[in-house]
């Protein structure tokens, strides 16, 4: 195989890519207008259902041409040999690789959120805030892209110019060492995720004494579960939107609560959803989900290390000296149809994961208390709730809110 066949290879999978992506979006379009199910129709009334229905349409609209112009972008950056420009350019600053590979994808990360900020802005301020969900104020949304983007690139590129620097000591064995670094580091963030990185963005504060904490730590002494930590956080101040979730493992555990939910929901509500997320806990799923990562990294950078020493992949993007930044990229491409059924798989773990946790929550605490809190919660994000069969199987990590009350009412 040759470069020019090589590139043809990666721009046929971004065009199928995107092709497919759309096929599945349309389908589901198309079931916008479908009849809500019997078991759905106390959800929304009359005026609340011709809402979802804009919200959904107009989501839609939004999504296939922020899709149509990043897709057309990328293949254009692609033909105009893009990549190699953007590694003469990093060049004429050092003659370090590692230093090179981080100017490299510094500048592809600002570039891209640069192009991303004003869909992101819209979708925030005009969409959002048209159907009531945007709490944000502009100060705020710029101050979490900036924080954002630090963020990734002080944790993206030490991440990045260690593993280089793995490659530069030990060739095609530096996936093994770079495996453990991303071990370590999933690891880490974890255990420590919600201590280190939520309050840059977030204020939390423990769950005060009252009848939603007794009645959560009723429930916790009733299945053994050992909880310390509870805490609130200010969704609010971006979102109407609510959410809960747990992260952590041992002395680090906890349970955070949107201030959003607690408004939304009644109290027996608010401990059956947590009775679900403690389920995941209970069944192992949080650790399912680690190793499942684990070993999908290291399967990723040992085919990685694989090829990653061809001078045909730099060659394939326009760059005749061969380079780790430049290999990556286009291997980033080339593997991502093995990425797309690997998270096909994940998927369909997930949605059985939430049956399953779903089932706990129905075993341990109430059934009929968790269907409630999934109606409101549908209800107050306008959810879709006929999603086609195909887009479910394809993007859904959660069951359809039809198939979980079915099962929690069986």
């Amino acid at each position: 195989m040759n470069s020019t066949t090589l590139f043809i290879i990666i721009i046929s999978i971004l065009i199928i890519s995107f092709i497919i992506d759309k096929v599945l979006n349309t389908l589901n379009e198309k079931y916008f207008d479908k009849k809500i199910p019997e078991e759905l129709s106390d959800i929304y009334d009359q005026k609340e259902y011709e809402k979802s229905q804009e919200y959904k349409k107009t989501s839609a609209k939004f999504s296939k041409i922020t899709s149509f112009l990043t897709t057309l972008l990328t293949l254009v950056f692609f033909l105009i040999d893009g990549f190699k420009f953007l590694d003469i350019y990093a060049r004429t600053f050092t003659n370090n690789s590692i230093l090179i590979a981080l100017i490299f994808f510094g500048i592809i990360i600002l570039g891209s959120t640069f192009l991303s900020i004003p869909v992101s802005y819209y979708n925030t301020f005009v969409i959002e805030e048209k159907f009531g969900f945007n709490k944000s104020s502009k100060k705020i949304f710029w101050i979490d892209k900036i924080k954002g983007l630090f963020i990734s690139m002080i944790l993206g590129g030490g991440i990045l110019a260690l593993v280089i620097w793995f490659y530069q000591l030990t060739g095609s064995n530096f996936w093994i060492y770079s495996w453990g670094l991303v071990t370590i580091f999933s690891l880490f963030m974890n255990m420590f995720y919600a201590k280190l990185i939520v309050p840059i963005f977030n204020k939390q504060s423990p769950l005060e004494e009252g009848e939603l904490k007794s009645a959560i730590e009723m429930y916790a002494q009733k299945v053994g579960f050992t909880i310390n930590n509870i805490f609130i956080i200010d969704g609010s101040k971006r979102s109407t939107k609510a959410n809960a979730y747990f992260s952590g493992f041992g002395s680090q555990k906890r349970i955070t609560l949107y201030d959003t939910l607690i408004n939304d929901l009644e109290t027996d509500e608010i401990v059956a959803v947590l009775a679900h997320e403690v389920g995941h806990y209970k069944r192992k799923h949080i650790i399912f989900n680690l190793i499942s990562s684990v070993l999908l990294t290291g399967l990723t950078l040992y085919i990685l290390s694989l090829f990653i020493n061809s001078p045909i992949l730099s060659e394939a993007l326009g760059v005749s000296r061969p380079s780790f930044h430049i290999g990556l990229i286009a291997f980033s491409i080339l593997y991502s149809p093995i990425s797309e059924f690997t998270g096909l798989f994940m998927n369909y773990m997930s949605r059985k994961f939430e049956y399953q946790a779903d089932n706990f929550a129905k075993d341990t605490f109430e059934g009929k208390d968790l269907v409630t809190s999934l109606k409101k919660l549908s209800k107050n994000s306008l959810s879709n709730l006929t999603p086609h069969p195909a887009f479910v199987f394809a993007y859904y990590s959660h069951p359809t809110l039809l198939n979980r009350i079915k099962n929690l009412e069986s």
